[in-house]
This record gives C-alpha cells, structure tokens and sequence, in this order.
C-alpha cells in the first residue's frame, strides 16, 4: 500500500494552492486555480474538489490514497467546527467550509487560519526547523500571525489567537480595518510603511523617497528599506519607528510563550537584514534578556509553500492522534 498523501490547500482572494505532500513532507505536485469569488465564494469549495480529481488523474493517485485534507482560510476560523465568521476578500459569512469540504470530497478535512496554517508549514518543513515554541509574524499588506507552543498552533476558545496584526500599540493612532484603533497592522504592515513614509515625505522634500516617489510614481515599502540602506535620513528614521515598534509588540509575546524562533515572513521580510538587524535590536531593549539570549530571528523559506506545506501538517497532526477515518 502507497504512503499516505495529505491534501493541503491555501485559500487567498485572489488564487487557491493546492499540493500533494507525503507523511514526510515531501511534495509530488502543487498547483492553483483563481478563487472565484462570485455568488460570495459559493463555488469555491466544488471548484477546489473538481481541481483536486483532476490532477489526482493526473499523478496517478487513488482516493484511497489520501488520508485527508487540510486548509488555510482568511479571516476567523472556529478551531472545533472550521466554520469561516467571515473572510471579507472572499465574501463568505459563517461559511461552513469543513463539512462542505468533507461533503463533497469524501475525506475528512481539517481549516484553520491561514497565518496559522503558514506557521505550522515552516515550522515543519522551513525555518522552524520543529521548534516547539515559535512565534511567525507575516508582514504583508496587513499583518498576520501564528503561535507554536508546546508543538501545537495556539487557536485560543473560538480561534483568535494569534491576531498579531490587532495588537494594540499606540491607542491614539489611526483606525484599523477590524474598526479599533492603533493596531500594530496600521504601522507594521506594507500599507502603514508606506503612509508613514508619505506623512514624512511632506515635511522632507529632499529626501531620497521624495525625489524617487517624483520620478517613479507611488513608492513601496521595499523602496523605504533600499533608500535606509543608502543612508536617506527619512527612510532611517521610519525602519527604526516601525521595527521599534514591531520588536516591542513580539517582546511582550515572547514573555508569554518563551520562543526558541521567531520567523518573520510576508513580502515585507524581503528586506532582509535591513530589517532583521534593527528589529533585533529593538526586540533585545525590550524584551527580558533571559527571553532574548535564548530566541533566533530568522526570515520564512517557504514563500507561497508555507500554506500548502501547513494544510498537510494539520492532517498528519489529526492522523498520529487518531482522528481521521473516524467520520
């Protein structure tokens, strides 16, 4: 009999991963399709099943040979049922997408957060290296997080924890996106970098951002870091608000878990060391040396993969603790 392949899928608004990982963890095939969001995401799950019968076809893998499948989803994932509250890019509301999964697919089916999903895929095949205690932190457009304590994700009564991005770090700062203000997601995110730097832009009319943002258009938060790199006093200036910032919201959760890792991923961590260097510095003034001396900081490896390397691990989770083939 074939070793059990897992299904793991990575939902975003925008595309679906899907890939076939073995039990230990390497990947036959990946693939995506769009995510179409018509109907409010209505089709999604038939679509994702059709998909995955096609290239089990084509890869020559039984429905016998898989032991389940596990998903990423955006927005608040009950931990117990996997009933999506709401995933705004996609339009679902209350969306019961475990059991629409399992309906249609057969198999039993696993959803948590995809930041959740993210952090489990590096810890288990990327930068995590199986750390028992970890904390991952996705700097994108927001700001996304997962916690690994003890080696399993932290979800929290109804699946909230690990909302990094809603930490609250400056009460009198600009209003969120979830409706409160001065989240960390207003600062440490792409989108907050990049306000913050048009805010100083208007008192800095010779600041290298200022002229590159005259020549090329809209700046980016990877432009901030490459003119901090050349030495623009601006861009200085708001790499070490943001990663002073940054540093003492992951301190004050590192005094709650004691992380061995942390793994900082999401398009903003392609700076690199430009912004690994000061956010450590920064974590290291505020965090308890005993907690500090003891935590690495390193940069996700998996890129894309890190959802559909994730969705696989929570079935092989479900698997060494008996769950599946119980439904």
């Amino acid at each position: 009999m074939k070793k059990p392949y897992y299904i793991g899928i990575d939902i975003g608004g925008t595309s679906v991963k899907m890939a076939f990982v073995d039990n230990n963890g390497s990947m036959m095939d990946k693939w995506e399709i769009p995510t179409n969001k018509m109907e409010k995401g209505a089709h999604v799950p038939l679509e994702i099943w059709a998909s995955i019968v096609e290239n089990m076809d084509q890869n020559n893998i039984s429905k016998q040979d898989v032991a389940g499948i596990g998903v990423g989803a955006p927005g608040f994932v009950h931990p117990i049922t996997g009933i999506i509250s709401e995933a705004v890019n996609i339009g679902w509301k209350n969306f019961d997408l475990r059991n629409e999964m399992e309906t249609i697919s057969g198999l039993p089916t696993y959803v948590d957060n995809d930041a959740n999903i993210a952090a489990l895929g590096e810890n288990w095949k990327g930068a995590g290296r199986k750390s028992d205690y970890l904390i991952a932190v996705t700097l994108g457009t927001g700001v996304g997080g997962g916690i690994i304590a003890n080696g399993k994700i932290l979800k929290g009564v109804n699946g909230t924890a690990g909302e990094i991005g809603h930490m609250t770090v400056d009460p009198s700062g600009i209003r969120c996106n979830c409706g409160r203000k001065g989240c960390l997601e207003t600062i440490a995110s792409a989108t907050g970098i990049v306000r913050k730097a048009k805010e100083g832009m208007k008192q800095n009319k010779h600041s290298m951002l200022t002229v590159h943002d005259r020549k090329e258009g809209d700046i980016s938060a990877k432009d901030v870091f490459a003119m901090a790199e050349k030495g623009d006093q601006l861009a200085n200036q708001i790499v070490e608000d943001i990663t002073n910032t940054l540093g003492l919201a992951i301190s004050n959760l590192a005094i709650a878990i004691n992380p061995s890792k942390i793994v900082i991923g999401g398009g903003v961590s392609k700076a690199g060391e430009s912004l690994l260097k000061p956010l450590r510095k920064a974590f290291d003034k505020h965090a308890l040396p005993r907690i500090s001396k003891e935590c690495e900081f390193v940069i996700a490896q998996l890129g894309n993969d890190a959802g559909v390397f994730g969705g696989a691990y929570i079935v092989k989770q479900a698997m060494k603790m008996g769950e599946p083939f119980k439904r």
